[in-house]
C-alpha cells in the first residue's frame, strides 16, 4: 500500500488518536455481494429519520416566490452590476423594485 500526503490545509482532527485509527484500520472492504446489497440514505433508515435528513437542507420556503424571467439588458448595465461582484441579481432586482414604487 502506498501512503499519500494529506490534502494542503489539512489538520487532524483531535478527537481522534493514532490508537482510534488502528483499532479500526483492519475493517475489510466490502465484498461485491455486500456492495449489491447498499441502498441510498432514505431507503436504509427509518421513514422518520430519513424525513428529518431531507428537511435538512435548502434555503427556506418564501411566502412570495419570485418568478424566473428572461429579460434583455445593455450589456454595460450587467457588467455594471456584475462589476459589484457577488448578489448582482439582488441588487438588480432591488432597483427595479424601487423603481416601481416611484411610478406608484
Amino acid at each position: 500500500m502506498t501512503t499519500s500526503k494529506p490534502a494542503p490545509g489539512y489538520v487532524p482532527n483531535p478527537d481522534y488518536s493514532q490508537q482510534d485509527w488502528d483499532e479500526v484500520s483492519d475493517t475489510p472492504e466490502l465484498t461485491d455481494a455486500q456492495i449489491t446489497e447498499l441502498r441510498p440514505n432514505g431507503e436504509g433508515l427509518p421513514v422518520e429519520l430519513a424525513d428529518a435528513i431531507k428537511r435538512l437542507g435548502g434555503r427556506p420556503k418564501s411566502e412570495a416566490k419570485a418568478v424566473p424571467v428572461s429579460l434583455r439588458v445593455p450589456p454595460d448595465v450587467l457588467a455594471a452590476y456584475k462589476a459589484d461582484g457577488p448578489g448582482w441579481q439582488t441588487r438588480m432586482n432591488q432597483a427595479l423594485a424601487a423603481g416601481l414604487r416611484k411610478r406608484r
